[in-house]
């Protein structure tokens, strides 16, 4: 809300609705049709990360069921409903996948993400004139990720050393088994993707593909509202939305999305309205199609909302096979 707040306090709606009349809605159609090439490629990228244990449908449709609630709640829990939805599914040969088998992938997708979000940034930042003040975050970020990622690659080599020394300390602290001693096996079969060197390739490919079309979301939706918008504009932007929305805020990220684009565009002397126009028109396709696809997605399972809200309420703590 802040964010929106400092957002409008900069923007003459006149010129806004000048910019939305003006817009080559042409440009804005392809936009949708990346979007839902994005989401598609975004299921492939997260069952590499799964190990192929999951169904690709279910796949596509459990990641925006979880884009959905995260629209809807804040600090992206969306992320926790993805793997409930998806962990109590069985793998090809008959086994429950897993709640937090699912959860340390989705961790996995964060870091992966951040680090390519880091990369986009860096690499921009070649092209642009007066964005140094973006340095000091993505050498933040980049740490933050790096640390991570050797982190997991440590665990995912280290699992049976990882679970003995859990035992180890639990025979001292014995709520630390009782918090720990059944998830942290199902949790550390999660990271295996370190593990299988072709696999963990694959996956950066996906991921690779992935950002690609999100880089061209950007550049498509610039042109509809800022014609004649170059490609380091598109890149700039994307680097610092992946990096304005890393931590968990606000319900579909509302305001921090449009604030950090604001921000980026405004490097390159974009007027406000036009850059909130972009940042507002781009929000609102990936908002709408999470939310028709999320919607079907639980509905094609039977559920709904307060259903799923009831059920996560009234679970048991999830345990290494549920």
């Amino acid at each position: 809300m802040i964010a929106l707040a400092i957002v409008f306090s900069l923007i003459d709606f006149q010129q806004l609705i000048i910019a939305i009349q003006h817009a080559n809605y042409w440009l804005v159609a392809a936009c949708v049709i990346a979007t839902l090439l994005w989401l598609l490629v975004r299921a492939m990228y997260w069952r590499t990360l799964l190990c192929e244990r999951a169904r690709y449908k279910d796949v596509f449709f459990a990641i925006n069921e979880g884009y959905l609630l995260n629209n809807l709640l804040p600090f992206r829990l969306g992320e926790l409903a993805r793997a409930f939805l998806l962990g109590r599914k069985s793998d090809p040969e008959g086994k429950p996948i897993g709640f937090w088998f699912v959860f340390s992938s989705i961790l996995v997708e964060r870091i992966l993400d951040m680090a390519f979000g880091v990369g986009i940034l860096v690499t921009s930042l070649i092209f642009v004139v007066g964005g140094s003040w973006a340095i000091p975050a993505a050498v933040f970020t980049g740490s933050v990720v790096l640390i991570g990622l050797i982190v997991m690659y440590v665990l995912a080599r280290n699992q049976d050393w990882a679970v003995a020394q859990l035992n180890r300390f639990g025979q001292r602290w014995p709520i630390l088994l009782k918090l720990g001693g059944g998830i942290l096996p199902a949790f550390l079969s999660g990271l295996s993707v370190f593990t299988d060197g072709k696999r963990f390739l694959k996956a950066i490919g996906w991921a690779s593909i992935n950002w690609l079309i999100s880089f061209v979301q950007y550049y498509l939706m610039l042109n509809a509202f800022i014609p004649g918008a170059k490609l380091s504009w598109a890149l700039f932007a994307l680097g610092i939305s992946a990096l304005g929305v890393a931590v968990p805020s606000s319900p579909g990220n509302i305001g921090v999305l449009e604030g950090a684009l604001v921000a980026a565009l405004a490097v390159f002397k974009v007027d406000y309205a036009s850059a909130f126009a972009f940042a507002f028109t781009l929000h609102i396709i990936q908002y709408t199609l999470s939310i028709i696809l999320g919607a079907y997605g639980l509905s094609r399972e039977g559920e709904t909302l307060l259903g799923l809200y009831q059920q996560l309420r009234n679970t048991k703590r999830p345990t290494a096979q549920e």
